[in-house]
C-alpha cells in the first residue's frame, strides 16, 4: 500500500483527516464523521513502518523513535498535510490533516466585519480558541492572508508544523517551523523582537512561558495572533490567568486587560445542506470587559457579550439561534451546543 496514494485519496474525498492504525483499514474523517475507506485492506505493522520510511528522513526517523511523537509538514501535489506520528501499544499510529493550498479568506469563513477591524489594529492580542479540529488554523490563515493583502507589514509566524504557505503580497512573511527553524515556541518568541516584526502569529500557546511571551509582545506594540484549546471566551481568560502562579495572577490580569483585543471562540458543526460550518462566540475588549478582567470577575463577561452586539460581540447561543433560524443547521445540532436551550424558541 502506498502512503502517497492514501494521502491523495483523503484529499480527493475532501476528508479533513486520514487515520492509519495497525489492524484497521485506512479511516477518513469526512464532515466530522469517521468512516473506513472502501475497498482497502487492513493495515499491518509492516505497512505503517513503510509509511514512516517514505515520509521521514533519517534524522526525523531517529527523533521519532527517541521521542515517540513527531509532527511533520508534507507537500503532495496541490495539498499539504500536517502529519502526526505516535505509538499506541508499541505500534505506529499516523494521523494526517489535509490542508488545501488555496488560502482561505475571511469571507470564505463567514467572518463578521468586526474581525477585519481587529486585524487593522497596529497592536493588540487576538485569540482564536476552540476544541481540536474546529478550524483554528484555517481561521489564523485567513487572518494572515487578509493582513498580507491589505497592508505593508513584517509578518512572522511560529508554527508546528507549517501548514498554509503564504507568498508575500503587500507584506513580507517569514514562516518558522518548530524543530527545524527554532528549538521551541518560547525560544522563537524570545528572539522575535530582533526580527523587526509588525505581526506575530503563534500557532499554539502551549505553556506559561509561551503565553507570557505572547502577552509581553502585544504589550510592546505588536499585533499578536494565537490559538488556545478552550471552549469559550470566559474560559480562555480563566485558562490564561490560572496557568500563572498565584503571586503573578494580579499582574497578568492587568496586562491582559490592557493588551487583549478580542477572542473568537469557535466550533465546527454539520451544515444541513452538507459539509460543516463554524459557529462562533466573539468577545471584544472594551472598558467593561477590561475592568472585569482586572477584578477577576470573569463569570460576568458573558453578560457583557450578551449586551455588546453594537460592538460586534455575540454569544455562542445567539449565533446558534441565528444559524438555526436561517436553516443552516438542524434543531438538534443547535440544542446540543447551547448553554441555554430555552433561548432557541425565545
Amino acid at each position: 500500500m502506498d502512503i502517497n496514494n492514501l494521502l491523495q485519496l483523503a484529499a480527493e474525498k475532501q476528508a479533513s483527516d486520514l487515520h492509519l492504525l495497525v489492524g484497521q483499514p485506512p479511516i477518513l474523517r469526512i464532515d466530522g464523521i469517521l468512516s473506513e475507506a472502501e475497498g482497502l485492506p487492513v493495515l499491518t505493522a509492516t505497512d505503517l513502518q513503510s509509511f514512516v520510511d517514505v515520509l521521514l528522513n533519517k534524522e526525523q526517523a531517529t527523533r521519532f523513535l527517541d521521542k515517540r511523537d513527531l509532527d511533520l509538514g508534507y507537500q503532495l501535489g496541490d495539498y499539504r498535510y500536517r502529519i502526526n506520528f505516535s505509538y499506541a501499544q508499541n505500534n505506529i499510529v499516523i494521523v494526517a490533516r489535509v490542508i488545501s493550498n488555496l488560502l482561505p479568506t475571511l469571507e470564505d469563513l463567514g467572518m463578521p466585519p468586526i474581525v477585519q477591524k481587529l486585524l487593522d489594529l497596529p497592536q493588540g492580542f487576538i485569540l482564536i480558541t476552540g476544541p481540536t479540529g474546529c478550524g483554528k488554523s484555517t481561521t489564523l490563515a485567513a487572518m494572515i492572508n487578509y493582513i498580507n493583502q491589505t497592508r505593508r507589514a513584517n509578518i512572522i509566524t511560529l508554527e508546528d508544523p507549517i501548514e498554509y504557505v503564504f507568498m508575500p503580497d503587500k507584506s513580507i512573511i517569514s514562516q518558522r517551523q518548530l524543530g527545524t527553524d527554532m528549538i521551541s515556541f518560547a525560544a522563537g518568541l524570545k528572539y522575535v523582537l530582533r526580527q523587526d516584526p509588525n505581526v506575530i502569529m503563534l500557532g499554539e500557546m502551549r505553556d506559561l512561558e509561551s503565553i507570557a511571551a505572547a502577552v509581553t509582545l502585544a504589550e510592546t506594540g505588536h499585533l499578536v495572533l494565537a490559538t488556545l484549546h478552550t471552549y469559550s471566551a470566559a474560559q480562555t481568560i480563566d485558562r490564561i490567568i490560572d496557568i500563572f502562579p498565584p503571586y503573578q495572577q494580579g499582574q497578568i490580569k492587568s496586562q491582559l486587560s490592557n493588551v487583549l483585543s478580542g477572542i473568537i471562540s469557535q466550533r465546527l458543526l454539520p451544515r444541513r445542506s452538507g459539509g460543516r460550518l463554524a459557529t462562533r462566540e466573539i468577545l471584544i475588549n472594551n472598558a467593561a470587559v477590561a475592568n472585569l478582567i482586572r477584578e477577576g470577575k470573569i463569570a460576568q463577561i458573558r453578560t457583557v457579550i450578551e449586551t455588546g452586539a453594537n460592538a460586534g460581540m455575540i454569544t455562542l447561543d445567539k449565533h446558534l439561534k441565528e444559524l438555526y433560524q436561517a436553516g443552516e443547521i438542524e434543531r438538534e445540532v443547535a440544542l446540543v451546543n447551547m448553554t441555554d436551550t430555552n433561548m432557541l424558541d425565545s
